[in-house]
């Protein structure tokens, strides 16, 4: 059975708003919901190759994109048909990735807005001998595929969360759930669509984004942070063409070498830390106590990589570590052009390297002066007087939460009883979600419940991408929950 076993206690009724919410009788609605009607239109829609437009810029013409709307949106008007007045909506702005708008009417309490995204990441290599990007395959409990965890279960969730309340005739709060389709780049059409929607989304009092990661599979995790970040491609230009390397190594620099050179201005090449001081922020006191909690909770599991063998993280801090991942600004290399590949390598002196960096940024630094500062201190003295570019692709924000309010607090530590049988908890993310500082700057009076089911391995944006189907149904279960408690 995919919920915990639940004693007496947590078997009781509980009164909200003069209704009885019952466990039993919601759990099974879930799982009858996700087994018969889910499922099948998940495992759909992950065999749709819908890449973000970063990675199919020819995404229009392609109508992978369109397919993904499709299948979504007909979905959901087939499960809300009996709703009076639900509306799903598919908003399509010029020369914009469309967006999912599902408006679903409430009985009291303040609106609610919901957040997922259907765009996905290329596809990768490396994927297991049976799986593929395309090829969602089930085993055990997990979903292997590209989407299904970051993020197409969010539509799913969100809806069978409000027909479970309905089916008890339970009260819940007007939702809206808001799917895009560019979030994996950098949600860059998304302000248009919040400014076109802005009368009919109003003023929402709690925002739920079922994008985010979890420390295990055993607990509701709640993300406390996120990251910023700086994206582009540094180019270092040595030669106007490639030249023999037995005459040209000695006389002229490599320009790897020269790229390395310049990736130590910005990084210590042994440690990894960022050594400019205007990339780094004074972490809270109050999240530097939650990061020690989380690694003692999660132990190695908070570290639980496909490292290979011997291979070990960057300290045995576990607090650090924490740190490291959610307060703390780090440089990744995720792409290389100018080299051939070792098959195709010959005796030859390049003439440029260009390297696609990811620079993670503090939560509360402004990306848009990191971005000036990574570009000035790359391109200012080149060695040798070569060729230097950096090109800023993207800077997104990064997100801090806002003090939970005391009934949302009470409400999720339930939830994560009820649904998972133990106490929720808190933890920075990595990554980003550029929705969630967009929605935090429009509405600051709002309370955020950002979670999801990006667990260990479950390698988001890599190869063996996988959803564990026991979280992605105990997460709605506390969308339920939360959605119900809007309304006392």
């Amino acid at each position: 059975m995919d919920f915990p076993k639940l004693n007496e206690t947590r078997l009781h009724d509980i009164r909200l708003n003069d209704t009885r919410l019952h466990d039993t009788k919601l759990h099974d609605f879930i799982e009858r919901t996700w087994e018969a009607d889910v499922m099948p239109a998940l495992l759909q829609y992950m065999a749709i190759p819908c890449e973000s437009p970063a990675f199919d810029p020819d995404w229009a013409a392609n109508g992978h994109m369109d397919r993904a709307v499709d299948l979504l949106t007909g979905w959901a008007r087939e499960k809300l048909n009996a709703v009076p007045e639900a509306t799903v909506d598919t908003i399509r702005l010029p020369r914009r990735t469309p967006l999912v708008f599902i408006d679903v009417p409430g009985d009291m309490g303040a609106p609610v807005l919901i957040y997922g995204h259907l765009d996905k990441q290329p596809p990768m290599t490396g994927w297991a001998q049976g799986r593929g990007a395309w090829f969602p395959v089930i085993e055990g409990d997990r979903l292997y595929g590209r989407g299904g965890a970051d993020d197409g279960y969010a539509i799913f969730s969100a809806i069978t969360a409000i027909l479970a309340l309905r089916e008890q005739r339970l009260d819940h709060p007007r939702c809206m759930i808001l799917i895009e389709a560019c979030e994996e780049s950098s949600s860059t059409d998304l302000p248009f669509y919040i400014e076109h929607l802005a009368p009919r989304i109003g003023n929402p009092a709690l925002i739920i984004a079922l994008d985010a990661g979890c420390g295990n599979y055993d607990q509701l995790w709640m993300t406390t942070s996120l990251r910023g970040q700086v994206a582009g491609v540094l180019t270092v230009r040595v030669l106007r063409e490639g030249v023999h390397s037995g005459d040209a190594s000695g006389m002229v620099p490599s320009s790897f070498r020269i790229a390395r050179q310049l990736l130590s201005r910005l990084e210590d090449p042994d440690s990894g830390d960022i050594i400019v001081p205007e990339f780094q922020v004074d972490i809270p006191a109050e999240r530097r106590a939650q990061a020690s909690t989380a690694a003692t909770a999660l132990g190695a599991g908070l570290h639980e990589f496909p490292f290979p063998q011997g291979m070990r993280p960057v300290t045995s801090d576990l607090t650090e570590l924490a740190l490291n991942r959610s307060w703390r600004p780090q440089l990744a290399i995720t792409g290389i052009d100018g080299l051939p590949s070792v098959a195709n390598a010959a005796a030859v002196m390049h003439p440029v390297t260009a390297l696609k960096l990811s620079l993670r940024l503090p939560p509360t630094l402004d990306p848009e002066a990191a971005g000036q500062r990574l570009q000035a201190m790359l391109e200012v003295n080149p060695p040798y007087g070569c060729e230097v570019s950096f090109h800023i692709d993207f800077a997104s924000k990064g997100w801090h939460a806002p003090p939970v309010a005391p009934w949302l607090e009470t409400s999720l530590g339930e939830a994560s009883r009820r649904a998972f049988g133990s106490s929720s908890a808190l933890i920075g993310g990595g990554g980003g979600i550029p929705f969630l500082a967009m929605l935090g700057e429009r509405f600051p009076q709002a309370q955020f419940v950002v979670t999801g089911v990006l667990g260990p391995q479950s390698n988001a944006h890599g190869p063996n991408e996988f959803l564990h189907l026991p979280t992605a149904k105990r997460i709605t279960t506390v969308v339920a929950h939360v959605l119900h408690d809007t309304c006392r």
